[in-house]
């Protein structure tokens, strides 16, 4: 038998464990509403033709590589990683996408500003849990597939708020600066990031378009209930075949 690996040999912040693909749905495009009446209305070949920019939210091998605090939830087999290739690849064969911005969310919180409430919460994220600076860091880290898609010029930051990077973060300035009227989202979690920064996007004069397939929330049932409220009230979500055949104009 195996010896156990010490915690500080170790390059992640938990111990490896082995998920079943078959336990997870490989997608949540069948969870994806029509788009609410109020968007059908527009035409998103010309919205999507305007200048433009790419967000990845929290998409770190936190979620979705062996050994991440938020491994357990199974997106490394749900298809949002897949579905954020397909879409980035597409952006950036469009010009008129002039910004990409990899957001990065740390679960490890204890350098952060913090009230009251966000000091109980952070640690029943990760209090118990032991880990080294060097496995936060790599926990903290955008995962492969979508690091060798980076390009010189794009964006890295953290978001420092609960649940948007239009706090705390040079990203309103560095749109502003892109003039930038449309936003696309990809990355984890759907109802919460995802939901956050596309109502911050709104109340910042912003389009904002999620890609949902490109999503996740924590489990998978609790992704109908997201999509209908973001879709109904914040932004149209759309998958990322749509979103290729758009762009294809």
């Amino acid at each position: 038998m195996a010896a156990p690996v010490e915690t500080a040999a170790r390059i992640t912040p938990l111990e490896p464990i082995e998920l079943d693909p078959k336990d997870f749905p490989p997608t949540n495009g069948g969870s994806i509403p029509p788009l609410a009446k109020h968007w059908q209305q527009l035409d998103f070949r010309e919205i999507l033709s305007r200048p433009a920019a790419f967000l990845s939210v929290s998409q770190s091998n936190s979620v979705y590589k062996p050994g991440g605090v938020q491994y357990a939830e199974g997106h490394a087999f749900r298809g949002s990683l897949e579905a954020t290739v397909k879409a980035v690849k597409a952006a950036r064969a469009a010009k008129n996408f002039v910004s990409f911005n990899w957001i990065g969310y740390s679960v490890f919180r204890d350098d952060y500003p913090k009230t009251d409430f966000d000091r109980v919460q952070y640690a029943g994220w990760t209090g118990h849990i032991d880990a080294t600076p060097e496995q936060i860091a790599w926990d903290n880290e955008l995962v492969p597939e979508l690091r060798e898609l980076v390009r010189p010029g794009d964006n890295e930051l953290f978001e420092t708020a609960l649940q948007t990077a239009f706090v705390g973060t040079d990203l309103p300035g560095r749109l502003a600066r892109h003039k930038v009227e449309v936003i696309v989202l990809t990355g984890i979690h759907l109802d919460w990031c995802i939901e956050g920064n596309a109502r911050a996007a709104r109340d910042h004069g912003l389009l904002p378009i999620v890609i949902g397939d490109a999503t996740g929330a924590a489990r998978p049932d609790q992704e109908p209930a997201a999509f209908e409220r973001i879709n109904n009230y914040f932004a149209p979500v759309i998958t990322s075949d749509q979103f290729v055949d758009w762009l294809q104009r």
